[in-house]
């Protein structure tokens, strides 16, 4: 078995190629040909504190499997996502790498995001927001920075300072200068692509802010709440990553659109597109310019496989990793 820590798999994985890669794992996953059951969980409840499960098979990658990932909300000192990812060979079931994967949620998340801004924003979008400043926060404003011609690029977080510490991280790794606003409010009217990628449980991002025409990514997850009002999602074109993973009861699915459906603002068929329905051609995402769209994203394990397959896939060709007899 092939061992990789953090440093190997941020080394070899190569996140605008991931993009790429993410879409053929997505069109498998909306055909019926990626196996992948539902997400469980075991709580620690103590802390707030999650451990998923996350297997799947891709057969277009060659992609065998399965992801441990916790999720501590309240981590202050190291990440609120950890993760290791084992993978197995098709042929024969054999393990064949352990990897740390707490990079790999960071960046696969992003490109899936990413991928729905190539798919659904606007073709003349000029500012993106990104209302957040933790990992995720982060990488998508390095990745979805580079779906669209962008003239400003603004992030908010509840902490002035810290927003202002990331803005002027990001702003040296993208070569484009990202402003801080104060007010979440300021950031969603301006924006035509918002970055969602908090914790909140209460709404950050509100339909009376939102431009007609404005594209949504929602990343965030709290089984207490949601990061997105009711009137956004019944007035969006909803996008998801499964309807079947997106409408599983917690902890799988979302309440940014399980409560709307609970409270009867919307229906289940409301969410009615998969974003590998729009990679394959069976399905349209934006129909007019001034639809407000909306990829709701819970985090498949297909993801994780199609990041694991081409981290594998560099480390054989590097020759990377050390090699372990179990």
């Amino acid at each position: 078995m092939l061992i990789l820590n953090r440093e190997d798999v941020t080394a070899l994985l190569d996140p605008r190629k991931l993009v790429d890669v993410l879409g053929r794992a997505m069109a498998d996953l909306s055909a019926g040909r990626a196996s992948m059951p539902e997400r469980i969980a075991a709580d620690v409840s103590e802390h707030d504190g999650r451990l998923f499960a996350m297997p799947a098979f891709v057969p277009s990658l060659g992609a065998l499997e399965s992801k441990l990932v916790t999720l501590f909300p309240n981590n202050h000192d190291r990440p609120t996502h950890q993760a290791v990812i084992v993978c197995f060979e098709r042929e024969n079931g054999s393990p064949a790498v352990l990897m740390d994967a707490s990079y790999v949620t960071e960046v696969r998340t992003a490109a899936g995001s990413a991928l729905a801004t190539r798919l659904l924003a606007r073709v003349d979008a000029t500012t993106l927001a990104i209302l957040g400043t933790g990992v995720q926060a982060r990488s998508h404003a390095r990745l979805v920075s580079r779906e669209r011609h962008f003239e400003q690029v603004l992030i908010w977080g509840r902490d002035p300072a810290k927003a202002a510490r990331v803005a002027a991280e990001l702003s040296d790794e993208i070569g484009q200068e990202i402003e801080t606003v104060k007010n979440v409010g300021s950031a969603l009217e301006q924006a035509d692509v918002i970055c969602a990628a908090t914790h909140s449980p209460e709404p950050v991002v509100s339909r009376e802010w939102i431009r007609a025409g404005t594209h949504i990514n929602s990343i965030g997850y709290n089984t207490a709440g949601r990061e997105i009002d009711a009137g956004t999602v019944s007035q969006a074109v909803v996008v998801v990553e499964s309807r079947a993973a997106a409408l599983a009861p917690p902890p799988s699915g979302s309440n940014d659109l399980l409560w709307p459906i609970r409270d009867g603002i919307i229906d289940e068929t409301h969410v009615r597109t998969e974003i590998g329905e729009i990679v394959s051609g069976l399905a349209t995402g934006r129909a007019s310019p001034d639809q407000i769209t909306l990829y709701k994203s819970v985090g498949v394990a297909v993801q994780d496989a199609a990041a694991a397959a081409l981290v594998l896939e560099a480390a054989r060709d590097s020759r990377r990793g050390t090699a372990l007899d179990l």
